[in-house]
């Protein structure tokens, strides 16, 4: 992950309010958290095509603060496919004005396919 403007469509893009805020008024970092895992475990339901469960979030690094009103993009990107898990390298990105983009905060999830029984299932090949 890099400070390089990102390539492609986000996987969710939303607008930060007041009732995210802290005590500080900025966004609160566990709503920017949960909207990562909404936006990598979209793109790893679409890979295992079906039930996803979150495991690990690792390497969470919050480089600026969002603020109320920021349009925040979120871009996630699969790294590696195992037997049963996906990673997914999600970068926060906002923009509080047209033209304007700052990377906020990266992260890497980690998914496992989950089969009818509740249990892990192999992630079905891309075809």
């Amino acid at each position: 992950m890099s400070d390089t403007r990102p390539t492609g469509e986000p996987s969710i893009r939303t607008i930060a309010m007041p009732a995210d805020t802290n005590a500080n008024g900025d966004i609160f970092g566990g709503w920017l958290m949960g909207q990562m895992d909404l936006a990598a475990g979209n793109v790893a339901r679409h890979r295992a095509r079906g039930r996803v469960a979150t495991v690990a979030v690792d390497s969470m690094t919050f480089l600026r603060p969002v603020k109320v009103g920021d349009e925040v993009s979120l871009y996630a990107t699969i790294t590696h496919v195992g037997r049963s898990s996906m990673r997914i390298a999600v970068e926060a990105w906002r923009r509080p004005t047209p033209g304007d983009m700052a990377k906020v905060t990266e992260a890497t999830f980690v998914f496992v396919a989950i089969g009818a029984d509740g249990r892990p299932r192999p992630v079905e090949s891309e075809g």
